[in-house]
């Protein structure tokens, strides 16, 4: 799963954890868990964005 943008409604539940603008990890980033459907939250800096947790139930595929 890819990079979520601030603003964008969230595809599934899970916690979201802060990357940078090339997906890379950000020290003291934001950490957040969401329900599907609602809508991401700004992140700490301009060009940031979200992803799903590793291990979260979203990255596992559906059986």
């Amino acid at each position: 799963m890819g990079t979520l943008k601030p603003g964008e409604a969230a595809p599934d539940s899970g916690e979201l954890v802060e990357v940078g603008p090339r997906g890379g990890k950000v020290p003291d980033g934001r950490r957040t868990v969401i329900e599907r459907g609602e809508t991401i939250p700004p992140t700490s800096e301009k060009g940031n964005q979200f992803k799903y947790k590793r291990g979260s139930k979203t990255t596992h595929p559906k059986k």
